[in-house]
């Protein structure tokens, strides 16, 4: 679009807005009437280690996300020479599951404990046994049972429980609702009523029923919503949280909030059956639409739902990148005490490039990229780590394409289980997320990891923030009867696959050794663990 039609939209308020909360940096994405980003803000950020805790605190949110907000406005400003007061309608997005509970004055209980801890596995446990179903120690009912398990004080006293992205829907809104997509990362949901599953609710009422808590499970859970179903509007005070400057209107429509596992299915077209993808930044999770139920339960696999509540599998990693960029910054950190400052995008695309003129098996060398535990690996806990043989073929080239590798071991790990023993068919893989900023780099390797053809868009690098963008344009614009896979495939990407790349045999051959070394060395980053206090 020109600028005389983006300026006709933001001033009728044609617009739509998505924000999303990632582990690192809070972005948010203004698109227009075609649906492609006029103006973005974003606002970096990073959890905190407290107490044995992964957490972000209260002001941390509304600190950042007034600041990415702003960043947005100003940018409107600035390329379009208006203020930003009215939108067509707005979508928040998050990492999904975690645990934030609410007494009935709507005050915190406890720090609000991430996807990133790995502190509930005895809970998980117990409750996979009891369900038959995969409870994933970050989902919100494992944190729930496993304060229990620990006899918490709190929990006596929770009036709500919900994510991260339907706590800031709620104070934006007053509305107490939560995308299907995320529901399945609280609970196990029922396919067929699209909402959570009231059997099991059940069984877990009656597991806890002799602590006699003065609340039935679905006494402090939001209400599941469909993707383009109505999750309430902006209030004066959710305007003002915002925008504290005044400029926001209240009254605009929100779309239900979403966690980052929907809006990467949003940002990637990737909604209908047979196609999956892999966002991949701090964390990495793949998403596969299913033709069927998996035949059998997976502590590596999660169940959960695309944002019209078709059946997904997903294999969820805590660790990607943050290994990865810290050997990164360490070249930065060189570059500048040689006196040689660079660019830190030319940076990464050199060095990213430089990992494809490695050997394919990346001659020998082996990392492990676990910041924090890694559940489809066994880790509760996890220790960064680069080892190699005398012999091992040690230089620039093997050592970024061992780190980039290892970025996605747990991930392959996981994704090996989906197609080798259960033979769910992959058509295609879309790839969004920071790992795939570098052209053809991250893309290969991970084409190479998965064995199928793997699709990156232009958009890539825009994430969660413009797939919320697009439910929320969904939530707005969608005509009755249409699908979301309808909207998206025809209104949003128009037939536009990407650009496409299909694995290389000799990736292929080199990233399955690369795995054969990678799950017999996980006794050495065990080690790692046990001694290094």
């Amino acid at each position: 679009m020109d600028k005389n039609q983006i300026r006709e939209d933001i001033r009728e308020g044609r617009t739509a807005l998505g924000i999303e909360l990632g582990s690192t940096r809070i972005k948010a994405v203004l698109i227009g009437t075609d649906h492609s980003p006029i103006a973005s803000g974003s606002h970096e950020w990073e959890n905190r280690f407290e107490n044995h805790i992964w957490t972000y605190s209260l002001e941390d949110i509304w600190s950042g996300l007034q600041d990415s907000y702003a960043n947005l406005a100003a940018e409107v400003k600035e390329l379009y020479g208006e203020t930003l007061t009215s939108i067509g309608v707005i979508g928040i997005s998050a990492m999904m599951h975690g645990y934030m509970v609410f007494d009935r004055a709507g005050e915190l209980l406890v720090p609000f404990r991430t996807w990133r801890n790995t502190i509930t596995g005895e809970a998980a446990a117990k409750l996979t046994e009891l369900f038959q179903y995969n409870i994933p120690q970050r989902w919100s009912i494992a944190h729930l049972y496993q304060a229990i398990l620990n006899g918490e004080e709190h929990v006596k006293d929770i009036d709500y429980m919900i994510t991260l992205e339907g706590y800031v829907h709620w104070q934006l809104t007053g509305r107490k609702v939560l995308g299907i997509g995320d529901v399945a990362g609280m609970f196990p949901v029922d396919i067929q009523t699209k909402d959570f599953d009231r059997k099991r609710m059940a069984q877990f009422d009656e597991l806890v029923a002799d602590r006699h808590y003065p609340w039935k499970l679905a006494d402090i859970l939001p209400k599941s919503l469909l993707a383009g179903e109505d999750a309430g509007a902006l209030t004066e005070q959710g305007a003002r949280l915002l925008d504290p400057s005044g400029n926001l209107r209240a009254g605009i429509p929100l779309c239900p909030p979403e966690g980052d596992a929907g809006t990467g299915m949003a940002a990637t077209n990737s909604v209908a059956v047979r196609t999956g993808n892999v966002s991949a930044g701090t964390s990495v999770f793949a998403m596969v639409v299913l033709e069927k139920e998996l035949e059998h339960v997976y502590p590596q696999i999660d169940l959960v739902t695309t944002p019209s509540g078709d059946m997904v599998a997903m294999v969820h990693c805590n660790n990607c990148t943050s290994d990865l960029n810290a050997w990164i910054n360490l070249f930065e950190e060189l570059m500048q005490t040689m006196g040689a400052p660079v660019d830190k995008n030319s940076l990464y695309g050199t060095l990213y490039n430089k990992a494809l003129e490695g050997n394919a098996d990346c001659g020998g060398l082996l990392a492990y990229n676990y910041f924090s535990g890694e559940h489809v690996t066994g880790f509760d806990e996890g220790r960064p780590l680069f080892v190699r043989m005398p012999d091992s073929r040690f230089n620039l080239a093997n050592f970024m394409r061992t780190n980039l590798y290892t970025s996605l071991g747990a991930l392959k790990t996981g994704m090996d289980i989906l197609t080798k023993q259960e033979h769910v068919k992959v058509d295609t893989l879309m790839g969004h997320g920071g790992l795939f900023k570098t052209k053809g780099v991250g893309q290969r390797i991970l084409a190479a990891a998965m064995g199928t053809t793997v699709s990156v868009m232009e958009t890539a690098g825009e994430g969660g923030a413009w797939g919320v963008a697009l439910l929320a344009a969904y939530r707005k614009n969608c005509e009755e009867g249409e699908s979301l896979e309808q909207y998206l495939a025809e209104k949003v990407f128009g037939g536009n696959k990407g650009s496409l790349m299909d694995p290389v045999a000799a990736d292929v051959e080199g990233f399955e050794t690369f795995m054969k070394r990678y799950t017999e060395g996980l006794a050495i980053e065990r080690a790692a663990v046990e001694h290094m206090r």
